[in-house]
């Protein structure tokens, strides 16, 4: 007995030690927090946050990886307990919603493959291929449905994936699954953001688009009766639906499918008809915006393309402030088309829905002199924009009013050049010449006889292609004018009202330089677009210092599209003189609202790689068939003896006549489309599992 327990105590005492050694051998560390965290999260182990599991979850929370209200599962009181731990605080998110990208399911394909046993999307896109496939068409097999966590997708009796938005979390499990990307999380910020890339479903009349409208998808709501509906889906990419309605150049309908059979759809005027139903019954039909961040910028400029950028900016959260130098807002819609086309009441009616989306306005603010750039950082808008359109906006200077400079230490060239005054502009210290060619040269001699230190002539042409001759470049160097060739200028820097320094970039080899500049002319009829903020410097210490001593700094939105890869101001696909359409400046606010967006945000406004431009390639198609010819629907010109100074011209299209409009569009896809019941071609190619 005796024997028995010293041999069970000294195996007790052989594994205590055991024991000891393999806790400090094996030790894992467990940080409190993740185990705090851990301890507020609902156990629930869904997946919805993304992560294998509440663990997963806590520590991705603690290491920064993850929002404190990034569980799907729990609620707000869980988010803000989480938020303490973390010692931060809880604001507003904008919802993510999971949103189908697809618009024919395979049933209602001409053309498909089936691959019997393959039950998985994932699967049947590494099978499929073939120019007459959709390369980024919904393979309808569920996959997206099946690994909802919280049964928020089902597929529909066309399949297409259904997303029940009351059960969507925009967890994104559907859109890691999907091999297609055809289903996405999708947000107001996400799409405002979004320029159309190649592995989207996008449309020729959509494509053609300067907007980017959804073409089909209004067209559909204004055929099943759901007006409302047409007007938000317009209102996602044009804040003047009814101002457009009347005056688009209609680049959408050239590139309509429907030119193969008939006539292209009457798309403008579809959008007029909805827009007009918004104005008749007066209720104002709003797109979606995000939460409000508290957050204030300021617009300079209250033409089409300013109000368009406070409108888009309002939608992304923020406060946005339009200062206009007139009276009264509008610019060239306001001053320069017949008010037969576009009566004043309807122009109105557009504006005041802008501002009633929460952006406030200004008016008889004259940017350069009763603001400045300095003067709206200093009162707490984070980013000026400048908008300040072209030729209108000199229409406005009278008598001995003084030239405008909306952006400190930089003229007009044309200016300098006509100007009576010897005094203005101004050519203060280092004076920059930026293009104008032999203008330039003539600018030159201006600024030196004006008392410049020294002048530098900035061209985006290399000293080969530029149209100066041989003579004059040898006589302007031996003036003492320094010439710099391949340039773009990228960014201004200055303090206060005072132009400090410019950056430009060599565009063949990518370089960046800089330049003294106390003078900057610009070889332009308008000035450019920019974006004015803080630069990343030091904080001002003391609370009497100046606010003025951190300056500013000056950068270009992102370029459009078409223009993806070109660099620095007015470059080519810029706007050197005004918009050609108040289309392309309502596009341009867009872009310069998703820009402040990005840079308030710290990141370099830029374009996704795989961006849509003229020249992508896309599939398409270059005839349709089983489509009947049915006409087009023509608008009814009201009678000379109605008319009055501010009347329409044009009567609109009736309840009945948008229907049958409505129903001649195809529909289209990338390349699938609408057929109308003819003999149909169709065929079907099955092939067993490989």
């Amino acid at each position: 007995m005796y024997t028995a327990v010293m041999i069970m105590g000294g195996l007790g005492v052989v594994v205590g030690i055991g024991l000891a050694v393999a806790s400090k051998v094996f030790y894992v560390y467990v940080d409190p927090k993740v185990e705090a965290v851990e301890g507020e999260l609902p156990g629930a182990n869904c997946g919805g946050c993304g992560l294998p599991g509440c663990s997963a979850n806590a520590q991705a929370i603690v290491d920064g990886k993850a929002s404190p209200n990034s569980c799907v599962a729990a609620g707000d009181d869980v988010a803000e307990a989480i938020a303490a731990i973390l010692g931060v605080s809880v604001e507003a998110k904008e919802p993510d919603i999971a949103l189908p990208g697809c618009t024919y399911g395979v049933a209602d394909a001409d053309v498909k493959f089936i691959y019997r046993g393959v039950e998985d999307c994932r699967a049947a896109a590494m099978l499929g291929g073939g120019m007459k496939v959709c390369t980024i068409g919904c393979l309808g097999l569920g996959s997206c449905a099946k690994a909802c966590p919280f049964d928020a997708i089902t597929m529909g009796a066309n399949g297409l994936p259904v997303v029940d938005e009351a059960r969507c979390t925009g967890c994104g499990t559907c859109e890691r699954v999907c091999p297609k990307h055809i289903i996405t999380l999708s947000s107001v910020t996400r799409r405002i953001l979004r320029e159309y890339t190649t592995d989207e479903c996008t449309t020729p009349c959509q494509r053609a688009c300067p907007a980017g409208i959804d073409i089909c998808g209004y067209i559909d709501r204004i055929q099943k009766g759901d007006l409302d509906g047409a007007v938000r889906v317009i209102k996602e990419r044009n804040p003047f639906p009814t101002v457009i309605g009347r005056i688009c150049p209609r680049p959408c309908e050239d590139q309509c499918r429907r030119r193969y059979v008939d006539e292209p759809v009457a798309i403008n005027f579809l959008k007029r008809f909805a827009a007009d139903h918004e104005r008749e019954i007066g209720q104002r039909v709003q797109p979606f915006k995000a939460p409000a961040n508290n957050r204030r910028i300021a617009v300079a400029g209250g033409g089409v393309q300013g109000l368009s950028a406070a409108f888009f900016a309002a939608r992304l959260g923020y406060s946005p402030t339009v200062f206009e130098a007139a009276d009264r807002l509008g610019g060239l819609l306001r001053t320069a088309i017949s008010r037969n086309r576009l009566p004043q009441a309807v122009l109105d009616w557009d504006i005041d829905g802008i501002l009633d989306m929460g952006v406030e306005a200004r008016t008889g603010q004259v940017m350069g002199q009763h603001i400045t750039v300095e003067s709206l950082l200093d009162d707490g808008y984070e980013a000026v924009f400048l908008a300040s359109g072209g030729w209108d906006s000199r229409l406005t200077r009278v008598g001995g009013a003084p030239l405008e400079m909306p952006i400190p230490g930089t003229a007009l060239l044309l200016d300098l050049l006509r100007s009576k005054d010897p005094k203005a502009p101004a050519c203060r210290g280092d004076a920059v010449i930026a293009g104008g060619g032999n203008m330039a040269l003539a600018a030159a001699a201006t600024c030196k006889e004006r008392g410049a230190t020294s002048v530098t002539v900035v061209l985006r042409d290399t000293r080969q292609d530029c149209p100066l001759t041989a003579d004059q470049l040898v006589a302007a160097e031996t003036d003492g004018i320094r010439l710099i060739f391949g340039a773009g200028i990228i960014r201004l820097s200055g303090q206060s009202d005072l132009l400090k320094q410019i950056d430009y970039m060599d565009l063949a080899t990518g370089e960046i330089a800089s330049l003294s500049a106390g003078s900057l002319f610009l070889a332009s009829g308008r000035f450019p677009e920019m974006i004015f903020v803080r630069p990343d410097a030091e904080p001002v210490e003391g609370e009497d210092a100046r606010k003025a001593d951190a300056g500013w700094t000056g950068i270009c939105p992102y370029k459009q599209p078409a223009a993806k890869g070109e660099i620095g101001l007015f470059a080519d696909g810029d706007v050197l003189t005004d918009f050609s359409g108040a289309i392309r400046a309502i596009a341009a606010g867009r872009r310069a609202a998703a820009s402040v967006h990005q840079v308030i945000s710290g990141i370099t406004p830029t374009l996704a790689g795989n961006v849509i431009t003229p020249v992508s390639a896309i599939q398409d198609v270059d005839h349709v068939e089983d489509v009947r010819a049915k006409p087009r629907q023509i608008m009814s010109i009201v009678p000379k003896s109605e008319l009055d100074a501010e009347a329409d011209v044009e009567a609109g299209f009736t309840q009945e006549e948008a229907r049958a409009e409505a129903q001649r569009c195809l529909q289209c896809g990338l390349i699938c489309y609408q057929k109308d019941g003819c003999p149909s071609s169709q065929t079907r190619l099955d092939r067993p599992a490989a």
